[in-house]
């Protein structure tokens, strides 16, 4: 019977605690939260910095996010979002989404919330791996040290800042934010203010600066030019080459004064909480070693829920948590630790063949629906329906040539490989 830690309560730890409550070979779950609410990333709050116990402040979420992608695809495979009349949703109600799904799996109940973990360290039982937690309750001050037969990682990869390498960016005598610290965009208003990055919170954030900033330039290397027709104050240039006192210097060689330096430049994945015996290292934003960007090859009692992104994140977290937990009962075996290195090593080189950095070691986009089916064939389970993957395509095409109205198309699943898009008032079946 196997005593089970979880790190996090947002969407990757509710979804793990959830299989984990109802696996018979587990006698025990503990749920670890440093926030006091459950939701990871989903919990807006105006507040930037440090929380009332000195903590990093864990979300990113601005105040009018609604959601990049529809809700049809967001849900958990067993557990979809709710009906609504509307496919793209503001974050508070895809927030009581995720309140509600760990109320009905009674998940919720077991959470510690407000419990910080400070060292995950490994060490030799009488029978095999076992680890060590150690974590405070930050409410009352007291530190504990518990003993664990499994450890589930899901602290969320959204909330280190990744701050990129400009010269001149350290010496600017402008104001330079990251998008972690955005809220509201009043604090723009009337500056010139230069974005850079176009994922999808710089090109969202980027137009919505828009409506009350000066000017906007929009710096990006996107190899597929958005067709997006945006307001006359904002323009799109090339990566910057520098920075000159108050100057932005573009690679196309053209320069801009600027107020203000907006880095969407997204997050670094961060575990400080793991001792270096866990043999978990990250450099250049790649974690390594992970099976199947999951399993610790060097201690396979440890996992990770939900490093891979451009994907669907829900329901892969639960395809994740499946086939980690029937590894675990027995359903089947995980490779040795040379079979899994091999796994790694040959994927690593097949990515580089095709063009990916080692930053992108664990960006899908094309290659997710080939990866739910590696994990649900190695398991014996059920993978993902190629409808997810056809969905999350479209939007993010639509995302990029249209994005100030394709938040207003509306999706519906009909089967495992169709679905239905009514857009502009006109209605297509997609298989």
């Amino acid at each position: 019977m196997a005593r089970a830690c979880v790190i996090g309560a947002g969407a990757a730890g509710l979804c793990t605690a959830r299989h984990l409550l109802e696996e018979p070979c587990v006698s025990q779950v503990d749920i670890l939260e440093q926030a006091p609410q459950l939701g990871g990333t989903w919990v807006y709050t105006e507040n930037v910095g440090y929380d009332d116990f000195g903590l990093p402040i864990h979300t990113s979420m601005y105040k009018s996010l609604r959601t990049n992608l529809p809700k049809e695809i967001m849900g958990f495979p067993d557990f979809p979002v709710p009906e609504s009349d509307k496919s793209y949703l503001p974050a508070k109600d895809m927030l009581a989404f995720l309140q509600l799904y760990a109320d009905r799996h009674g998940v919720t109940e077991k959470i510690r919330f407000s419990h910080h973990v400070q060292l995950v360290i490994p060490k030799q039982g009488p029978s095999g791996e076992l680890w060590d937690v150690t974590f405070k309750n930050m409410t009352t001050g007291v530190t504990e040290t518990k003993e664990y037969d499994y450890v589930f990682v899901c602290n969320g990869h959204y909330n280190t800042p990744f701050i990129p390498h400009i010269p001149g960016l350290k010496e600017f005598q402008g104001d330079v934010m990251h998008s972690h610290d955005y809220r509201v965009p009043e604090v723009f208003s009337d500056k010139r203010v230069l974005v850079i990055g176009a994922g999808p919170s710089g090109m969202d954030i980027a137009l919505e600066l828009t409506s009350v900033s000066k000017k906007v330039i929009l710096s990006h290397h996107l190899k597929e030019h958005p067709r997006t027709v945006f307001p006359e104050n904002l323009e799109q240039k090339p990566d910057v080459e520098r920075l000159d006192g108050t100057k932005a210097c573009f690679q196309d060689g053209s320069e801009e004064e600027i107020d203000v330096v907006f880095l969407c430049t997204g997050y670094l994945y961060n575990f400080p909480f793991l001792h270096e015996s866990c043999g978990i290292v990250v450099e250049e934003n790649c974690v390594e070693p992970l099976y199947k960007h999951i399993v610790n090859m060097k201690h396979p009692s440890m996992c990770f829920i939900g490093v891979p992104y451009y994907v669907c994140a829900f329901s892969m977290f639960d395809l994740q948590v499946r086939y980690y937990v029937r590894s675990m009962n027995g359903t089947f075996r995980l490779p040795n630790p040379e079979q899994m290195a091999e796994h790694w090593e040959q994927e690593k080189r097949d990515r580089a063949a095709r063009g990916f950095t080692k930053r992108q070691a664990h960006m899908m986009g094309p290659d997710q629906e080939k990866y739910y089916a590696s994990l649900a064939t190695e398991a014996k389970t059920k993978t993902l329906p190629s409808v997810m993957t056809k969905i999350r395509d479209e939007s993010s095409i639509r995302f990029l040539h249209n994005l100030k109205h394709y938040r207003q198309d509306v999706y519906k699943i009909i089967d495992d490989d169709t679905y239905e898009i009514i857009s502009n008032g006109k209605r297509e079946v997609i298989c």
